[in-house]
């Protein structure tokens, strides 16, 4: 048979998830899969309803100001699925779009898989509730994260797909080479968000901060992977609004693991791409701004000290954190500088990542895959046959 997956990703992290999973669940058994698809998801066989871009907001001002088209997306996804009916429904990440998805599905009978945990233990602990009311199954990318489920809903450890995917700390004189930037000054890599809205709150400090450390650093120079057409024009908009197209800036498009290879240090907003950094094995400080009103409510309701995934799983703060107001140019050169000089510092951080490396590395999208299809058997009875090798 022919197992037939509704599948819906958010953003780029999302689609690297989905296709890993695809890719798994292809080797086990013969699927097809459908719904919101990224490039990778799509090369894998999906096929999109939505462009995913749509669903790429962040943030409580920027999402009010798209509530309405993003409700009438879900809409018409979850009036699809009843029609079609997949064997099973399997959300990646961004809840708050893909939750509700899921639990109108699983009422009516469809089973319900949502890939990658809520933040419930940073803030919104009230979501474990949420969760176990729309999923059958929640696959979890990071060991502890169960344990905030326990007894409320079916949650499985299957590690992340990123430590078993990235070479520990690859050359940067390869990868250097790969991207012909040519030279042997300093290499940071600038990574200031993979969405629009991000784009918007970074670009002029990332800018303002290459700036800065090529007064400093002569012989630097800068690499700055973008996802698309349009993060790499708001980038290039600052750059033309500072004058600083003089700037040694390598600007590519996608291979950010390559650029953060090459570099000696990266300067990265906060998200999946420090955990990316910290697998390679890079120095890095990691920044982020939001919007006035989305950052006071994130304080409101946030629990835990770190924003940065290697701190978070680490418990330390091993990783430098310049947020909201304290993200700014001068500070960014601080700790760039610090990072540059520090062979100390450095070797505590680099020494600090192998440890994620050990804690992740689990083989994630065989498990997941594994994870997916014992649902489905146990669901509709199919045949054994639908099961990942071990």
């Amino acid at each position: 048979m022919v197992l037939r997956v509704g599948i819906v990703a958010g953003e780029a992290s999302g689609d690297m998830l989905g296709a890993g999973l695809m890719r798994a669940m292809k080797a086990a058994t013969p699927c097809v899969f459908e719904g919101i698809c990224g490039p990778a998801m799509i090369a894998q066989g999906g096929v999109s309803q939505f462009p995913m871009e749509a669903l790429s907001v962040m943030g409580i001002s920027e999402v009010v100001g798209r509530l309405g088209e993003l409700m009438r997306i879900r809409r018409e996804l979850i009036a699809y699925f009843r029609k079609v009916r997949p064997d099973v429904m399997i959300g990646i990440d961004a809840p708050d779009f893909t939750l509700a998805l899921e639990r109108a599905l699983k009422r009516d009978g469809i089973p319900a898989v949502h890939y990658v945990s809520p933040t419930v233990w940073a803030w919104r602990r009230y979501r474990v509730r949420t969760v176990a009311a729309s999923t059958d199954r929640l696959l979890t990318l990071f060991p502890f994260e169960p344990g905030y489920y326990a007894g409320k809903a079916d949650a499985v450890f299957v590690g992340h797909p990123l430590a078993d995917a990235i070479e520990a700390e690859p050359s940067a004189r390869k990868a250097r080479a790969e991207l012909r930037m040519e030279g042997e000054g300093p290499v940071i890599a600038l990574l200031p968000g993979s969405r629009v809205t991000e784009l918007h709150a970074h670009a002029a400090l990332f800018v303002k901060t290459a700036q800065r450390l090529a007064l400093r650093y002569p012989e630097c120079r800068f690499i700055a992977p973008f996802v698309n057409r349009e993060t790499l024009a708001i980038f290039d908009a600052a750059l033309t609004e500072h004058k600083a197209f003089d700037l040694p800036i390598t600007r590519i498009h996608g291979h950010a693991r390559l650029a953060m290879a090459a570099a000696d240090v990266v300067l990265v907003a906060s998200g999946t791409a420090t955990l990316e950094a910290a697998l390679i094995g890079r120095p890095m400080a990691v920044v982020y701004r939001l919007s006035p009103m989305t950052y006071w409510f994130a304080r409101l309701l946030t629990h835990t000290r770190y924003v940065s995934l290697p701190n978070l799983l680490l418990g330390r703060g091993v990783v430098p954190e310049l947020l909201q107001d304290a993200a700014t140019a001068d500070g960014l050169v601080g700790v760039t500088d610090e990072l540059l000089r520090s062979p100390e510092r450095r070797s505590e951080m680099i020494e600090a990542f192998a440890e994620l490396r050990e804690q992740l590395g689990r083989g994630a999208n065989e498990r997941a895959a594994s994870a997916v299809l014992e649902l489905v058997r146990a669901r509709s009875k199919t045949p054994a046959a639908l099961s990942c090798a071990s």
